[in-house]
């Protein structure tokens, strides 16, 4: 069998690449300008970067450059994933045992002189427990590099099918349903009532209002969403689920946005109680929670998705809810209402491929609390 040299630094970066990118789904990170370096990233590992550096650090003043460097580049990732700290794991294969190896600004740096010496570092150990009874050590070089590549290949290749799942194109079905049911009801209001601007139509067809609920409907906390009160506010509402129902269906699948819609609305509803007792309707609440939803996707789906979250989504919910405040006649307590049960019921049902169990949980107990004081504070305040 031929066989292919590598030195040792080659052989620690090999196998460190492939634990941590095939056991802890880190993933590697394009940074221009750097050589004998990898950097990987998991936003919900214990450490949210990895540096390997294989470069010569042969004294103080080249190590303070280097993480000068690092801090640098971790001052880019935090702009792209809207992150306050970024705990950084810094690996410096190469570097003189004189200097003094700093722990600060998050960034833990840690020496390794062989593969060996992998499972037996404190820190590393600590943070990646499982480290131990995972890491390659092939003695052969060419196994080593067949063994990796194969399973980081591997690796990427299940990242690409759950990319494709979740960004594909898919079959609008579920917000053409809700569009079609509101239009219907505003044009049954016009038939068989005195127009979508009459307050005993709205009323009839089920319309939010506080004195009915606290009677006994609360079936208007739900019905209120499918009501719309003038032609505008109808055209802009289902405008507006058009192209925001259209990204939240793609993303999440017909029954969990389904389910987000008609928690949203209700939640909108009821947030909406909390204030005045006037008549209201409309599909904003849960639309604002379709928002919600897609602020919780794009936060956990940020390294896809780029600059996306923090130069849309979040530009579009600040914008919506100043217009709120600033146009007299605009519910936005049902906005914010909505918002944040979107939001929740989105983390309680979690996310295909990034979601755990104790962040469901979390998700249904936050959002089972959140509702229970709502309704606490509409029917017993």
């Amino acid at each position: 069998m031929a066989s292919i040299m590598l030195n040792k630094n080659d052989q620690i970066m090999m196998s460190l690449a492939h634990y941590f990118i095939t056991k802890e789904n880190y993933v590697p990170i394009n940074v221009q300008g750097v050589k004998d370096e990898i950097w990987l990233e998991n936003l919900e590992g214990p450490y949210r970067v990895i540096r390997i550096n294989a470069k010569s650090i042969y004294n103080e003043e080249q190590y303070l450059n280097d993480i000068f460097k690092i801090r640098f580049i971790i001052k880019q990732i935090k702009k792209k994933t809207l992150s306050f700290k970024v705990n950084t794991l810094n690996i410096c294969l190469n570097i003189n045992q004189k200097i003094d190896m700093f722990s600060k600004f998050n960034i833990n740096s840690v020496k390794l002189d062989s593969v060996d010496e992998i499972t037996n570092n404190e820190s590393i150990v600590a943070a990646f427990p499982n480290i131990k009874g995972n890491l390659i050590k092939d003695a052969n070089n060419l196994d080593l590099i067949i063994n990796v590549t194969n399973d980081i290949n591997e690796k990427t290749l299940k990242s690409n099918k759950l990319f494709e799942k979740v960004f594909s194109p898919k079959k609008i079905i579920v917000t053409k349903i809700l569009i079609c049911l509101n239009i219907l009801v505003f044009l049954a209001m016009y038939l068989f009532g005195n127009g979508s601007q009459d307050i005993a139509t709205l009323l009839i067809f089920g319309a939010n209002y506080k004195p009915l609920v606290l009677g006994g409907q609360i079936w208007r906390l739900l019905t209120c969403a499918f009501i719309h009160i003038g032609l505008i506010h109808l055209l802009v509402n289902m405008y507006s689920l058009s192209i925001i129902g259209y990204q939240v269906e793609t993303y999440v699948g017909k029954w969990k946005y389904l389910v987000i819609y008609l928690v949203s609305a209700i939640s909108g509803a009821l947030f909406s109680l909390v204030g005045e007792a006037s008549v209201s309707a409309g599909a904003s609440g849960a639309i604002f929670g379709l928002l919600g939803a897609l602020l919780y996707f794009g936060y956990h789906y940020r390294l896809y998705l780029n600059s996306v979250l923090k130069n849309q989504i979040i530009p579009i919910i600040i914008i919506n809810l100043g217009i709120g405040f600033l146009i007299p006649g605009i519910d936005v307590l049902a906005h914010i209402g909505g918002l944040i049960g979107g939001y929740l019921i989105t983390m309680a049902l979690g996310l295909e491929g990034k979601s755990k169990r104790k962040d469901m949980l979390n998700g249904w107990i936050v959002l089972i609390l959140y509702l229970s004081f709502l309704a606490f504070a509409v029917f017993y305040l």
